[in-house]
């Protein structure tokens, strides 16, 4: 299965574990995983480490962490893009909206933790959210 994850789980994968639910390890630890993230992602950090670099991880040490790994990066394309024109407006976030049309349009599943994204049609899992500490 290929995941594509919301960078909230993105997020919590890469800097903080104890946000990493069974659920997500079991995940991210099958071998029948193959994990991908989106530029739009490193994109979103981008912006909010600008506004507040203390919470946000640098956007180019992100992106470094993840190729290091071994994690493909999905680009966003012209045809993503344009697929957001049909989505519903359930969700007014641009950066849930491309995630979630390029999981449409690449037939590969967007693993979220927001339940709005998890209402969207198509290749969508909705994983739980970790207790609160």
């Amino acid at each position: 299965m290929r995941l594509l994850l919301d960078t909230h789980v993105l997020l919590w994968t890469t800097g903080v574990p104890e946000r990493r639910t069974p659920e997500l390890l079991a995940l991210l630890d099958s071998p029948q995983t193959d994990v991908i993230f989106s530029a739009a992602s490193v994109w979103e950090v981008a912006i909010k480490h600008q506004r507040y670099p203390l919470d946000f991880p640098s956007p180019n040490a992100l992106r470094t962490t993840l190729h290091a790994v071994g994690c493909p990066e999905l680009p966003v394309t012209g045809a993503h893009a344009a697929a957001v024109a049909n989505l519903p407006p359930i969700h007014r976030d641009p950066f849930d909206r491309i995630l979630i049309a390029q999981a449409q349009a690449e037939g590969i599943t967007l693993l979220t933790a927001d339940g709005t994204v998890a209402r969207y049609p198509g290749p969508i899992r909705l994983i739980g959210r970790p207790e609160a500490t």
